[in-house]
């Protein structure tokens, strides 16, 4: 037998919960917190009611600051150490633990690129507008490369946009159609196809509906959103591209329908 503190025996194989805590490196606060959430009790109780450990439960501990390391929550380690009997057992708990963490890096990846955009974005901002951190948040959500129009929009413009796009869904598949054109456009550019063409006309043609649809029908607010990112500058390597091939290519749509519908 061993003689410990305050003259009260502890038998041979057993620790208190200051020994515990310090061979572990924990604090005696975690062991209690343990204890209370049912996920590390002591074994036994000395005739002085001191809480005894056993090395059992030493081993228990190591499996649970394993576990936590790992990043399992504590309600996830007080199911999973009770379903662990085999090694198969744990490449199950661990395969499912990776999966978990490959979706977490994934989401979390997206949020650091989402917040190293906006931080450029908001460097050309004049003010602090919320409402258009949210709309470039969602957008980069959404994949929209032409995101960076977006700082260019007045109050009138995102009102309208909000009003015409209740959902998200909705929004997504006019910003997929309009990003599929610029793209388009970039590429027509490429391969020197001229804005006069067939192809080029019903791509002008397609492009204008589908802006339009994206104001709500609104023409001057369409006007007054190119003549803030004309006046504002800034536009995308992307936009710069899309917007050589596209600008000639409306000109010469809105002649042959009869005149430019930003003159009226």
């Amino acid at each position: 037998m061993n003689n410990k503190s305050n003259n009260k025996t502890i038998p041979d194989g057993f620790m208190t919960v200051g020994e515990l805590a310090k061979k572990m490196g924990v604090t005696v606060r975690t062991l209690q917190y343990y204890d209370k959430e049912g996920l590390l009790s002591p074994s036994a109780e000395s005739e002085g009611g001191f809480r005894l450990y056993s090395y059992k439960d030493a081993v228990k501990l190591d499996q649970i600051l394993s576990m936590k390391y790992l990043g399992f929550s504590l309600t996830d380690i007080k199911g999973k150490l009770a379903e662990i009997e085999t090694p198969a057992d744990m490449e199950k708990v661990l395969v499912s633990r990776a999966e978990d963490l490959r979706t977490k890096i994934r989401v979390w990846s997206q949020a650091l690129e989402a917040i190293e955009v906006l931080i450029e974005e908001v460097k050309q901002m004049q003010t602090v507008d919320f409402r258009k951190y949210t709309a470039i948040i969602m957008n980069l959500q959404m994949g929209n490369e032409y995101y960076g129009m977006i700082k260019h929009m007045d109050e009138a413009v995102l009102d309208r946009l909000s009003e015409h796009h209740e959902t998200h869904e909705n929004a997504k598949v006019v910003i997929d159609d309009i990003r599929r054109l610029l793209n388009m456009a970039i590429s027509y550019n490429e391969d020197g196809i001229a804005p006069e063409s067939e192809q080029g006309q019903e791509l002008a043609k397609e492009f204008w509906e589908k802006t339009l649809e994206a104001m709500g029908g609104d023409v001057q607010l369409v006007a007054q959103m190119a003549q803030k990112i004309e006046q504002e500058g800034g536009a995308s390597q992307n936009q710069i591209e899309a917007i050589k091939f596209i600008e000639p290519a409306l000109e010469i749509y809105f002649e042959r329908q009869g005149g430019n519908p930003f003159n009226d």
